[in-house]
């Protein structure tokens, strides 16, 4: 039985929100909404899925995941140099090979099944589409724009062709584009409409027209053979989130109990990453706190990932840990649950599931989508504002 939550670890923050979203919100249509199915990459839902694969193997895989984003973003903030609309600059990127989910939607008339990376970080829509001599191999069948009769290619001097700045004036006069990746992975396609399809809340589809996104035709880096592609659920206007309608934050402090507090620097919101980062001075500052609020037996993580673990085997479901409460300007505060803030890393083992983001001011923070789970994170995109709600996503 899992250990019982107690006490309450708190860490403040003033927020700044800049751009990007975790969830797609549902859209207001007459029969009611809909919603988009994520499905992680470990699920036995995903292609990715690999039976032989134990906990400790998945743990060690996401950590190395965690840390090579951000390592991007740290790379991304470094070389940004924003420009009048920073939203459609900033978030053009991704690691193509170390996303967390995939989104399940339908393309085209006929309708068809599309499995493609979901990423919050960046904007641009895409799929592979035949011709497609030149790109990466993958198991699903190309999307054949040709065989589609709402597929419409978009003009080069058509205003959303103007939007993405890898966009150039291509064949036919037609809108085509050269994207780039962190990794060095680059598409290059053509802009068209098409109808994209969502399962609505009554089972039914839910059709949405003329929707633009890349009918990439050729491509070259490191994308898995399970993807058709990408879909953009950042704050660019191409997105999927702007055409219906990872959040950088700037920190404040951490404190625990009545403790004094440490400084902290900017975090990112990413639902591309999993575990939390935050730097070394004020990891080391929220594990003493932790290790005061937590009477058990500290032992070393057997995966090597958490600086902080200990063993739950003789207190079990008497073990206390603390809460954790993020407070945000404004009044909100949203409070992390054993779940949220703890793995076990072994039998037996629990450990704080935050690890270092290196020394002050040399890594980037961010708070992962363990720290997310079972909530409601709203993003009002032309407010600028984030909401965030406690869910049991196990009934949705």
């Amino acid at each position: 039985m899992a250990p019982a939550v107690s006490s309450r670890l708190l860490v403040g923050y003033l927020l700044t929100i800049l751009s990007a979203a975790v969830l797609l919100p549902m859209l207001a249509l007459a029969g009611g909404g809909f919603s988009a199915e994520l499905i992680h990459r470990d699920s036995p839902k995903s292609p990715l899925y690999d039976p032989k694969s134990t906990p400790s193997s998945r743990i060690r895989a996401a950590a190395e995941r965690s840390r090579a984003r951000a390592d991007y973003f740290r790379e991304a903030i470094r070389k940004a140099k924003p420009k009048e609309d920073s939203s459609d600059n900033f978030y053009s990127e991704i690691i193509s090979n170390n996303y967390e989910y995939l989104m399940s939607f339908s393309l085209g008339t006929p309708a068809k099944k599309i499995i493609a990376i979901a990423d919050t970080g960046s904007d641009l829509i895409w799929v592979q589409c035949s011709p497609c001599d030149e790109c990466y191999q993958q198991n699903a069948p190309l999307f054949n724009p040709q065989k589609s009769s709402t597929y419409k290619p978009i003009s080069c001097k058509a205003d959303s062709c103007a939007v993405l700045s890898e966009s150039f004036c291509g064949t036919d006069s037609l809108c085509e584009y050269n994207y780039g990746y962190g990794d060095g992975s680059v598409v290059d396609g053509f802009l068209a409409t098409e109808t994209v399809g969502f399962h609505s809340d009554g089972g039914s589809p839910v059709q949405i027209p003329t929707t633009i996104f890349g009918c990439t035709h050729q491509s070259n880096g490191t994308f898995d053979e399970s993807d058709a592609g990408l879909v953009g659920l950042g704050g660019g206007k191409l997105s999927l989130i702007r055409q219906l309608g990872s959040v950088y934050k700037a920190g404040k402090s951490v404190s625990v109990g009545n403790t004094g507090s440490s400084g902290l620097g900017n975090i990112i919101i990413d639902s591309g990453t999993t575990l939390t980062m935050i730097d070394e001075v004020t990891l080391q500052s929220v594990e003493s706190n932790v290790k005061r609020s937590v009477n058990l037996p500290q032992v070393q993580d057997p995966n090597g990932v958490f600086s902080l673990c200990f063993d739950v085997s003789i207190a079990g479901s008497d073990a206390s840990f603390p809460d954790i409460t993020f407070q945000f300007s404004g009044g909100a505060s949203v409070v992390l649950h054993q779940s949220n803030s703890f793995l076990e890393s072994s039998q037996n083992v629990l450990c704080l599931a935050i690890i270092s983001s290196g020394a002050p001011g040399s890594g980037v923070n961010i708070f992962g989508n363990i720290a997310q789970q079972n909530f409601h994170i709203g993003y009002d995109l032309d407010a600028q504002k984030l909401t965030l709600a406690p869910a049991d996503c196990s009934n949705l």
